[in-house]
């Protein structure tokens, strides 16, 4: 029985890949570059993607694999914020970055979350990114329709 299990857990372990992504881009809020504007890039294991979008509509975490923080960091003067990372998963990991900011917002409490499934084309094989997926420019004025209020996670 010991021996069954064993092997059980061995098999699994080499099931499991290393996949890794990274993300870099340069955010705006209106024409200025939007600096010190928290960005996360997550492995998430749930969710729904937007039809028509690469927006995730809904995210909860759900089953016995929780979601996995790849990397985060604060864009810098220029707006501009460069992420990677990787994870062991069992299937292909589902990237999604996240952008929490406070552009015209105003005095509201809180952050405004906007979440974006990245490519599967930029998943790399390794904990360590081979290809970097580039946004290049994110205007919030533009997409504040899909934004959520949020004060963080």
């Amino acid at each position: 029985m010991k021996y069954l299990l064993l092997l059980t857990f061995i098999g699994i372990t080499l099931a499991l890949r290393d996949q890794s992504i990274a993300v870099r881009g340069k955010l705006l809020c209106g024409a200025k570059p939007a600096s010190n504007v928290r960005v996360k890039l997550w492995e998430e294991d749930s969710g729904n993607v937007h039809p028509k979008r690469s927006v995730i509509a809904t995210i909860d975490s759900l089953g016995p694999d929780p979601d996995d923080l790849l990397d985060q960091g604060y864009t810098d003067q220029n707006g501009e914020f460069q992420l990677g990372g990787g994870t062991a998963e069992l299937t292909p990991i589902d990237p999604v970055f996240k952008v929490y900011h406070d552009c015209d917002d105003g005095i509201r409490p809180g952050s405004r979350k906007v979440k974006f499934a990245l490519p599967k084309s930029y998943i790399t094989q390794g904990r360590v990114p081979k290809k970097t997926f580039d946004i290049e420019y994110l205007l919030f004025k533009i997409i504040d329709n899909l934004v959520e209020s949020s004060c963080e996670k």
